[in-house]
């Protein structure tokens, strides 16, 4: 039956076809866009932008818009979008090539923001006024109640904000996500009382006043999922990880029964979520961000009994395999907002172990985990320092070397900070794992560099080191050679000097 996703009469009225919708966008508008991830995001409505945009373009007129979303997106809504030269400003985070090559040419203005202070800073008024809201739904219930896809992100607070909204309804999505979804909605301020990542707290439904509602759309369309790749320096990372928790338990610094893990994006987080489903660790639980496939499958396989994130964030064979087992999981997932799945204080109450990834740290356990060479965004900092500072334990994974072995990972300064040494405990590199716990300075620099450095770049370091701690200082350094490795890769193509 042609209304059995758009079940409210309200709704029904305002259906329409994606281009026509589209004409209610207008250049220099603020869009807030549902999605974190390829979940949630939009699908037809970024098409029928771009087009508009393109359009625009053609009669050398300008069109362009602001783009608010939870975190990246997918190629079919930043990557379409920035083809068409449609965004002028962006954040929360991004992960299109496009989009970053447009964010470090300076042709796209990219706010990089804490993902946790995303939706109190709009409601404040810091990102200006939101002119459109923009989201996927997998059904309007009679009631007008909508049931969001694979995430929430900051979807309710754009309903609320946005003086127009458009719902992309997509059948691909089951129904079965009724029930999914926990929007808690207090005072501004307030939070959730959460003590386990399990509970819910909130609605499960979206809400918005139909009056705000100017066009719904139809779709059918999957998500552009995301691609896990077999890393051989993944395995070898998680197996340290692994190792360090058996060690931890045996010490009692750690319950049998772990706490609640954070994991951030990426193969190597998946690795090491993949090798937790064979650990001697049961009864695991989750408060994180992105719910990606290692974690669903240990939650399949009864491995884990909780998890909360702010989104699903799967491969394409796993999200064909949760839409025809969802029924059976659903009441062990939990998805969020995410400026309640990424909340510090939520994070710190659990006392969740945090697990993120890295493009470098230096010899005292500075990490840069958003930019290259100092200067070129990758893709934003993203939840990782949610979670950092507030985490019982902090631990950030990185490959010892990148492009071939032609730059270190570990390095003497990094070009670039985002966070500082006392918010990171664990470095882990496929090399071994550094724990820094109660270390000063100089221990550990020695540290690091025996344990996380690839060998062909130890000699090089521990000279650096030798000759900076001559020149004293607590934290010593020779501020003329500090980024010089940085320099020599820019000017030659490689670290080794």
């Amino acid at each position: 039956m042609q209304n059995d996703r758009i079940r409210n009469l309200a709704f029904q009225k305002k259906v329409m076809s994606e281009d026509v919708a589209a004409s209610f966008i207008q250049h220099a508008d603020t869009v807030g866009m549902g999605g974190f991830g390829p979940g949630g995001s939009p699908k037809a409505l970024p098409r029928a932008i771009a087009a508009r945009a393109e359009k625009f373009h053609q009669k050398d007129e300008p069109f362009t818009i602001r783009l608010l979303t939870g975190a990246s997106t997918s190629p079919g809504l930043d990557g379409v979008l920035a083809r068409a030269k449609a965004i002028s400003c962006r954040l929360p985070y991004q992960g299109d090539i496009d989009l970053r090559a447009q964010a470090n040419l300076g042709e796209v203005a990219y706010v990089d923001t804490h993902l946790s202070r995303v939706a109190p800073w709009a409601r404040a008024g810091f990102y200006g006024k939101m002119n459109v809201a923009i989201i996927e739904a997998a059904l309007i219930k009679e009631d007008g109640g909508i049931v969001a896809t694979a995430a929430i992100g900051n979807a309710q607070t754009w309903l609320d904000l946005a003086d127009k909204v458009i719902i992309e309804v997509n059948s691909w999505c089951p129904t079965d996500l009724e029930g999914v979804h926990d929007i808690w909605r207090g005072p501004e301020g307030s939070l959730p009382n959460i003590s386990s990542p399990g509970q819910r707290t909130g609605d499960h439904l979206l809400r918005v006043s139909p009056d705000k509602v100017v066009a719904v759309v139809k779709t059918n369309e999957r998500d552009l999922n995301a691609i896990f790749r077999s890393v051989p320096d993944a395995v070898a990372i998680a197996g340290h990880i692994i190792e360090f928790f058996r060690h931890e338990v045996a010490y009692n610094r750690l319950p049998s029964v772990l706490p609640p893990l954070q994991s951030g994006v990426g193969n190597i987080a998946n690795a090491v979520m993949e090798a937790l489903a064979d650990a001697p660790f049961n009864d695991l639980t989750a408060y994180t961000e992105v719910i990606q496939d290692g974690m669903l499958d240990m939650v399949q396989s009864g491995k884990m009994r909780a998890v909360s994130g702010a989104a699903l964030y799967l491969s394409h064979d796993r999200a064909t395999r949760i839409n025809d087992d969802f029924a059976r999981v659903k009441n062990k997932l939990v998805i969020r907002p995410q400026e309640i799945s990424n909340n510090p204080a939520i994070a710190r109450r659990l006392n969740c172990i945090a697990m993120n990834a890295a493009i470098e740290a230096d010899i005292y356990g500075n990490v840069n985990s958003t930019r290259v060479m100092g200067s070129l965004v990758q893709n934003g900092i993203g939840g990782s320092g949610d979670f950092a500072r507030s985490a019982l334990i902090s631990m950030f994974m990185l490959p010892s070397t990148a492009k071939g072995g032609l730059i270190s990972s570990i390095v003497p300064m990094t070009s670039h900070v985002d966070h500082i040494n006392q918010d990171v405990q664990i470095l882990v590199t496929e090399q071994g794992l550094a724990d820094l716990r109660g270390l000063a300075a100089r221990q550990r620099a020695k540290v690091i560099i025996e344990t996380c450095a690839h060998p062909d770049f130890r000699p090089l370091l521990r000279d650096y080191y030798d000759r900076a701690e001559k020149a004293g200082g607590d934290t010593p350094h020779l501020l003329g050679e500090a980024l010089s490795w940085h320099k020599c890769f820019v000017e030659t193509g490689t670290m080794r000097q």
